[in-house]
């Protein structure tokens, strides 16, 4: 069975599986009450993917923290030390984490005295002839400009962040070893205060690509955030802009623009904005079954992936100067593996609880993927606003949507174990990344249109790369495309935001993220605009 072909409706059999079984799914920006408290545990983003380099390895990245604004200091946004940030991975298809990478924080003050925690100009400014007593003409005010992680160049880099990476064998931890880099520690990237204070940004951020053993690279820092998307008509109840789309019908795009794979027509709300992230790129091999390389067609290539972020679950406050006593023992708080669907599908009265929950008892949250609210909100919307009928929607139970959250075709070789129904992000490590040439922001959905030359197989649903549009993606799989011809047509192939492109270009090689954005020149799109993914006016 091709790839194209194996896109089909499932059994009435699957869907007493995902009764039984149960779903859950996945967060975004600041999308739980939980987390809208807490944002330092918020999980914004996780991608997994062949890397673009090397094709023995895959990338897994861990986004944190979202809409940092880079302007907004004097603290800029450092990783929490009291937090456990994970990657969790599953190659045995049960929906349990087989290999796990944590990664911990430790925060120094090394200049305890200055107002803000990142400070440098030029060489250094003293002290001028007519300094205030009683500091005297040609002591060091400013240090010099930050040009390093460590060592000359990093005097100004006052709040500063080492990392540990431990990698963990077995649910239940039945192997740990940490990873190092010779014995050099891992520094943190700090965020890009501003010209003045780092002259050379890309340079600095670059010193933050560490090999580890086994041929593993890390890297862990601000960067500006991946994701794009129009908040703003997402949330107001789905008022996606008629204004933005050729089509005039909100939310359908129309050949021209589905095409574009560059331009925004719709306001990116996510553009300017920051993140915490950490990535990681390992060998293949380190986190498949067996510890072998396997061919696309082979079960043992497709792998689940997840993040998560916990805390500990006992903190004694004590007297200010002291620091807290912290339990060993910890608790989580968010988690993620598929994008956006606990953000658009899950209902908010049980976030906190998806949040807090794990993939393998996801029993409790089928309901939510069989009969998706946001598919009958568009249902409904289109109906009343565009023409009676004009966008119908698969009947529940949704089988056409169990590829997102089982082990099956088409990302999944036939004869994989399907598993447990669970919100992992599963990838499957035969299928080589495409070129940049040939990659689409609409990922395996390409497979769903008459063009073989277009097909790329290496995006989302099949993992999640940095260029996946994982919104528009999102509603047409919501909308039905996955259900077969007779949904897989106009407008539902269309359907969108009309945000296709990221505001600033990706790297195509590891960490892959674009670099902060400066405080120093922070600016955001606005409503009104077109997306500014050239010179904004």
């Amino acid at each position: 069975m091709t790839l194209r072909t194996s896109f089909t409706r499932l059994t009435a059999a699957g869907a007493l599986a995902l009764l039984g079984a149960g779903s859950s799914f996945a967060a975004n920006h600041r999308e739980a009450p939980l987390t809208a408290l807490d944002p330092k545990a918020d999980i914004t983003d996780v991608f997994a993917f062949v890397s673009y380099d090397d094709p023995n390895k895959v990338t897994f990245i861990l986004d944190v923290d979202p809409l940092l604004e880079p302007s907004n200091g004097p603290t800029h946004f450092p990783f929490d030390p009291e937090m456990l940030y994970a990657i969790r991975i599953d190659n045995d298809h049960d929906a349990v984490e087989d290999i796990t990478f944590e990664f911990r924080f430790k925060t120094e003050m090394r200049l305890p005295g200055v107002f803000t925690g990142l400070v440098g100009a030029g060489g250094g400014i003293n002290a001028p002839d007519n300094s205030p007593a009683p500091v005297p003409a040609g002591t060091p005010i400013v240090p010099p400009a930050i040009t390093a992680l460590d060592g000359p160049g990093s005097e100004g880099l006052s709040l500063r962040q080492t990392y540990s990476v431990t990698m963990v064998e077995g649910f239940g931890r039945r192997a740990q070893r940490t990873l190092i880099s010779g014995d050099r520690p891992l520094y943190a990237v700090p965020t890009n205060v501003g010209p003045r204070t780092m002259p050379d940004y890309p340079a600095l951020a670059d010193q933050g690509i560490y090999d580890l053993d086994d041929g593993i690279k890390i890297f862990a820092g601000t960067v500006e955030d991946p994701f794009w998307i129009d908040l703003g008509a997402a949330f107001d109840s789905l008022n996606l802009r008629t204004d933005a789309f050729e089509t005039g019908v909100a939310g359908v795009l129309s050949d021209a623009q589905d095409a574009n794979d560059r331009d925004n027509f719709a306001p990116d709300d996510v553009a300017g904005f920051n993140v915490n992230a950490i990535a990681i790129e390992v060998p293949i091999s380190m986190v498949t079954q067996d510890g072998e390389r396997h061919r696309a067609n082979e079960p043992k290539a497709t792998i689940g992936v997840w993040g998560t972020t916990a805390r500990p679950r006992v903190k004694i406050l004590r007297h200010p100067s002291l620091r807290p006593i912290l339990g060993n023992q910890f608790v989580q708080i968010q988690r993620m593996g598929n994008p956006l669907i606990n953000e658009l599908v899950i209902g908010i009265g049980s976030k906190d609880l998806f949040s807090r929950s794990f993939p393998r008892n996801d029993r409790r949250f089928a309901n939510f993927v069989l009969d998706p609210v946001i598919a009958r909100v568009l249902n409904a919307a289109y109906d009343a606003t565009v023409a009676p009928g004009i966008l119908p929607v698969p009947d529940a139970p949704r089988l056409d949507l169990l590829p997102l959250v089982q082990y099956v075709p088409p990302v999944a070789a036939p004869g994989t174990r399907p598993g447990p129904v669970a919100d992992l992000l599963r990838l499957n490590t035969g299928f080589p990344a495409t070129p940049a040439q040939g990659r689409s922001r609409l990922g395996f959905l390409t497979l769903l249109d008459d063009d073989p030359a277009n097909d790329d197989p290496a995006g989302f649903p099949n993992g999640r790369r940095l260029s996946d549009d994982v919104v528009d993606i999102t509603l047409r799989a919501v909308v039905g495309i996955l259900a077969g011809p007779e949904f897989n047509r106009f407008p539902h192939n269309r359907v969108g935001d009309g945000v296709n492109a990221n505001d600033v270009a990706y790297r195509e090689t590891f960490p892959y993220l674009g670099y902060a954005h400066s405080g120093a020149e922070s600016r955001h799109v606005d409503p009104g605009e077109p997306g500014c993914t050239g010179t904004c006016p």
